[in-house]
């Protein structure tokens, strides 16, 4: 399978991460998109990764990148909102 141009961090117990879930759940459902989801409080180099891409903007999770945009969401939003910025509209 092909890397994804939308990244996911997240961290296994967080809660606004747990609440995003339905939400790319859906947006993978309706657009066929997908999300390459990188787990960072169990996983250094994910972390890494995380650090380079937020470059202190946002300092936790769940953080949202698309390598196509550059844009980035920090926390939990609406779903309009991250459809959006999932789909560079």
């Amino acid at each position: 399978m092909p890397e994804s141009d939308l990244l996911e961090f997240y961290g296994t117990e967080c809660p606004h991460c747990i609440k995003m879930e339905p939400l790319i759940d859906r947006l993978e459902k309706e657009t066929g998109l997908k999300l390459q989801r990188l787990e960072v409080w169990h996983n250094e180099a994910n972390a890494k990764l995380l650090q380079q891409l937020d470059r202190g903007f946002c300092g936790g999770v769940p953080f949202f990148f698309n390598k196509k945009t550059k844009n980035w969401i920090c926390g939990s939003t609406s779903y309009d909102k991250f459809k959006s910025w999932a789909t560079g509209k």
